[in-house]
């Protein structure tokens, strides 16, 4: 099978609070939820109807049953997902407070390590990797062996100029400095991977980490000069820019009343990924991520707040915002 949207990388259970507003100490029950950042991006884009699947690993144990339920629940091939024995399946809690945009996360089960931590590269299949329309991994993947070297090797199968037209490399420069030694770490391993890379997604911090501090324009030139073929520098309350060597676009935030920011990123992810298999202008692909991305930040959870084409395409009319043709390519 040639997948749409094949993501490597972190896979948790979330456990949010269904008490809003209040710190963890406070709370009183929570609910539970499939979560980590490629593996909420494989769902958002399977709500969209792209034939995806993660690579990943969980504990063997109750919650890694649970993850693979959900996945065949969100229709992303768990073909991918293996336990690794003597680890835990990780859980992320975080509080809720919208009031205040607060929403910390307590990683649980990561430390010394994660079985998603754990993937090697010889158990890659780098064939998938390799046909995957869009592969997508994130910066956390490379903080610890050998996870490291698994995400190299699947890189290194893509390169720039074996990939077709219609295909694309995408890194989310997510960097959680909590993974890592130092930002100069962090640099080092995304110098090694950028090369491969022809779509870079972070916020402006996220970019310093990978290519230096800077204006947003700075950055995104700076991820071009690398060989990166689009640039997505998100500007927090000023939307999300897009640039390549041709072009600039702005998409201007989609307003929603926020109840929880977490996984919104994800939802972006996963629509630009569809929005890109669907040939749209860059303009066209960014206001539908961003609406898709405000859509969850509306929501309590991330993987099950995900929406569909109907749902981005009403909030865009309603915003008075150009909806694209919904059919995929």
């Amino acid at each position: 099978m040639t997948y749409d949207v094949l993501t490597m990388g972190r896979i948790s259970v979330d456990i949010y609070p269904n008490d809003i507003g209040v710190g963890l100490a406070e709370v009183s029950s929570f609910g539970k939820y499939l979560g980590g950042s490629p593996s909420n991006v494989a769902v958002a884009a399977s709500r969209h109807g792209r034939r995806t699947a993660v690579v990943t690993r969980t504990g063997d144990d109750p919650f890694g049953e649970y993850l693979h339920r959900e996945l065949d629940k969100f229709g992303v091939d768990d073909r991918f997902v293996t336990p690794v024995a003597g680890l835990q399946t990780p859980a992320t809690f975080c509080a809720i407070m919208p009031e205040t945009h607060e929403f910390p996360l307590y990683f649980y089960g990561r430390f010394p390590t994660a079985p998603d931590l754990q993937i090697k590269a010889e158990e890659l299949d780098l064939d998938a990797i390799r046909g995957a329309r869009i592969f997508w991994s994130t910066v956390t993947g490379l903080c610890q062996e050998p996870s490291r070297s698994a995400h190299i090797a699947a890189h290194e199968a893509r390169p720039r100029t074996g990939l077709s037209e219609g295909q694309f490399t995408v890194l989310d420069l997510d960097y959680r400095p909590m993974f890592w030694d130092s930002e100069d770490a962090a640099r080092e391993q995304v110098g090694r991977v950028l090369p491969h890379v022809t779509v870079a997604i972070g916020n402006e911090e996220e970019c310093a980490v990978a290519v230096g501090h800077g204006t947003p324009d700075e950055q995104a030139d700076r991820l071009l000069e690398a060989g990166v073929e689009i640039a997505v520098v998100k500007l927090g309350p000023e939307g999300v820019m897009a640039k390549t060597r041709s072009e600039r676009v702005v998409s201007a935030p989609v307003p929603v009343q926020t109840l929880n920011g977490l996984g919104a990123g994800d939802s972006f992810g996963g629509a630009f990924c569809h929005g890109l298999l669907s040939g749209w202008p860059l303009a066209q692909v960014l206001d539908y991520a961003n609406a898709a991305g405000a859509i969850v930040a509306s929501r309590l959870s991330c993987a099950d707040a995900m929406p569909t084409p109907a749902e981005v395409t009403s909030l865009l009319a309603e915003r008075g915002r150009l909806v694209p043709e919904a059919v995929a390519q």
